[in-house]
């Protein structure tokens, strides 16, 4: 174990990740007011502090200090959204997120269908998604390097309490490529929208926390339109459904964990949002590396690569898909932090829901694949319930059980 502690530190240390020891966190309270960015903080102090357009100074905002949403993944239904009452509504703001959520779809768009046009010309699912965390690592510390972002300080304890979380976040992604590897990028994704039927059992039977009866209700048009589009799905397949649910269980795991393990506890230094993910990505990518090389192993890849040059794919295509499939993973959830950690929950919920729409039209066009009318119905209804638990968790808040004293 301290070998391989000793191995990940250097691997961090080499992209500009320094190692020191820092002193524990303060007890946490139920919020924290935050006037403005202490780089040296972790994410969840000062996450949703808010540029004014009336003030030169960033807005307070009360950010929960409870366990009881995730200020590390935008994209989930769990992530920690700013009351509305504290949005600045200005036009300048307007305008500014407008551009984002814009720029933030077309990146996401850009991945999806560049990563499945990495595994229809390359049927290696492992690969791919070791060599598209791997992409993130030569940005990040070219950020951290020449300073345009201050470079995390971590100690061996920061990194062991991170290593779950990146697990899983490693875990989520290769198992979202195997399943756009084996079936349609639209299933892929109605099948990752059950995440917070997920979430929602896994809190009841682990940490005995219960949602009231309407966040419940709202689950039921996700599992009922996620059934209906399995059975009408015209290019279902095995592999395809047990490995989107697989990234969805695994998603939700990731959530949870933000919340209920990495909560209170130091984490090191520089640890912004966007920090945070470059850390968990480079361990992501450390993680999965073995198992991507003991299940697919060079031989396989050779023979992929071989398949596909054969195929009329050149060496310099092949590299330039992977290349920009990896920059554009990491870059749009890059653009996510950006765009989502000052909206209000509301605006999350049908900002996310437009991309998982526009995601799947956008597929669907570029590839032609066919959708039965029952399933194209159905793939509505778990993506309308996915945005009504959203909407409905914000609206009826349940206050996280406190740990004994």
């Amino acid at each position: 174990m301290r070998a391989s502690s000793t191995i990940l530190a250097l691997c961090l240390a080499s992209a500009g990740v320094t190692n020191a020891f820092v002193t524990p966190l303060q007890p946490r309270t139920a919020a924290l007011s935050i006037k403005k960015f202490t780089p040296t903080k972790s994410p969840v102090q000062h996450h949703h502090a808010i540029k004014s357009s009336t003030s030169t100074s960033l807005q307070e905002v009360a950010i929960p200090m409870d366990g009881s949403c995730d200020p590390f993944d935008p994209e989930s239904a769990e992530f920690c959204t700013v009351p509305a009452e504290e949005i600045d509504g200005s036009l300048k703001r307007t305008l500014r997120l407008t551009g984002l959520f814009a720029l933030w779809y077309i990146l996401n768009i850009g991945y999806n269908i560049g990563n499945k046009r990495v595994l229809n010309a390359l049927p290696i699912p492992w690969t791919a998604a070791t060599v598209e965390l791997f992409f993130g690592f030569p940005y990040v510390a070219m950020l951290w390097t020449t300073g345009l972002r201050k470079t995390p300080k971590l100690s061996f304890d920061n990194l062991k309490t991170l290593s779950s979380q990146a697990f899983f976040l490693a875990a989520t992604h290769v198992a979202g490529v195997i399943s756009f590897g084996a079936g349609a990028i639209s299933f892929t994704h109605i099948l990752k929208a059950t995440e917070p039927v997920w979430s929602a059992l896994i809190m009841a039977i682990c940490f005995k926390e219960y949602l009231p009866i309407p966040v419940y209700l709202s689950l039921v048009p996700i599992l009922g339109g996620v059934g209906l589009a399995s059975a009408k799905e015209l290019s279902f397949s095995w592999l395809a459904l047990t490995a989107g649910l697989i990234s969805a269980v695994t998603s939700a795991m990731k959530a949870i964990l933000s919340k209920k393990v990495l909560d209170g506890k130091p984490l090191g230094e520089n640890l912004t949002p966007a920090n945070m993910f470059a850390v968990l990505t480079i361990l992501g990518f450390l993680f999965i590396l073995p198992f991507s090389l003991a299940i697919e192993g060079p031989a396989q890849v050779t023979a992929a690569f071989t398949a596909a040059l054969n195929n009329g794919y050149t060496k310099k295509e092949l590299f330039k898909l992977l290349s920009v499939s990896g920059f554009l993973y990491y870059l749009y959830n890059e653009v996510a932090f950006l765009a989502l950690q000052e909206v209000a929950p509301v605006t999350h919920a049908v900002t996310n829901t437009v991309k998982r729409v526009v995601i799947i039209l956008a597929s669907v066009l570029v590839f032609r694949n066919p959708v039965s009318k029952l399933g194209a119905i159905g793939s509505g209804i778990a993506i309308a319930g996915a945005m009504f638990y959203s909407l409905a968790k914000s609206k009826f808040k349940v206050e996280p059980k406190k740990a004994a004293a």
